[in-house]
């Protein structure tokens, strides 16, 4: 069985204060975008999991499909096992949320073909421990997250076209968050105050952070912002970067902002999606 494990964008993000765990508590508006990574998905009935793709520089062990697959045995203690090969479309390190997309949509697919019955809460709460955006991916719609993200509420949002720019380079998560010039006591917003009109006047707070540590982040937002006039509210950086991105509000507007940059920036268009494919 093949499926599709979708990139996410954040449409702001910001840091609202700091836990005494050390972790950040957050607000954002994530939505999911219809250009993903595919995984090959077959039962074995020995209990071993395989991963059959090789992944660059990430030992099987450390791969997030691996880790989701034996995360969910545990929990269910389901004596099934499974060979998984993923095709990547989706690069590391680009706060495009690839190996999170990827261990959500282990999690999905094995609740159903090892027919687990965990429902979609349930499978949320397990993917937590694999990392702060697979919540999001099971939820798989529009969200406003707050926690560390893994607080979700659902989000009218329109299915926006979005020109996404990805720099070669691959950004740490952790030494982003790290950074003794973060901004970390952002106001909180009230939800239920908040709609996409209020995107304008939103911002990313790690972006000061990578655009000072990468300049090539620095140069691939301003390429894209002299193209994007006719965006939602013009362009930012999605997560911990690096990728840097653009809403449209058709698909003739993002073509053209496409078409009027340099073939060097590297990117893709996509639309907003409503619904996770596995829905």
């Amino acid at each position: 069985m093949k499926y599709a494990a979708p990139a996410k964008l954040n449409l702001f993000l910001h840091v609202v204060g700091r836990r005494a765990d050390g972790y950040h508590e957050l607000q954002s508006v994530f939505t999911m975008v219809d250009f993903a990574d595919t995984l090959a998905i077959k039962v074995r009935q020995d209990g071993q999991v395989q991963r059959l793709s090789d992944l660059p520089g990430v030992p099987a062990d450390d791969d997030l499909v691996v880790r989701a697959a034996h995360l969910l045995q545990r929990e269910s203690g389901c004596a099934l096992g499974c060979d998984i090969s993923v095709t990547k479309r989706i690069p590391l390190g680009s706060g495009l949320g690839g190996g999170s997309s990827d261990a959500a949509t282990t999690l999905m697919a094995l609740n159903d073909l090892w027919n687990l019955d965990y429902s979609r809460t349930e499978l949320r709460d397990i993917g937590l421990a694999l990392g702060a955006d697979v919540p999001f991916f099971v939820y798989g719609r529009p969200a406003f997250g707050e926690g560390v993200g893994e607080v979700l509420h659902a989000f009218d949002l329109p299915q926006w076209w979005y020109l996404v720019l990805t720099p070669p380079i691959r950004v740490s998560t952790a030494a982003v968050f790290a950074a003794k010039d973060l901004t970390r006591n952002t106001i909180p917003i009230k939800i239920a105050d908040f709609s996409a009109n209020g995107l304008r006047a939103v911002k990313n707070d790690l972006q000061p952070v990578v655009l000072k540590a990468f300049p090539v982040v620095d140069q691939y937002l301003q390429a894209l912002a002299a193209v994007s006039q006719k965006s939602v509210f013009g362009a930012r950086m999605t997560g911990s970067g690096s990728s840097v991105f653009a809403a449209f509000e058709n698909e003739i507007d993002v073509r053209a902002a496409r078409k009027a940059l340099s073939t060097e920036y590297q990117g893709f268009v996509a639309r907003g999606m409503e619904t996770h494919p596995l829905d």
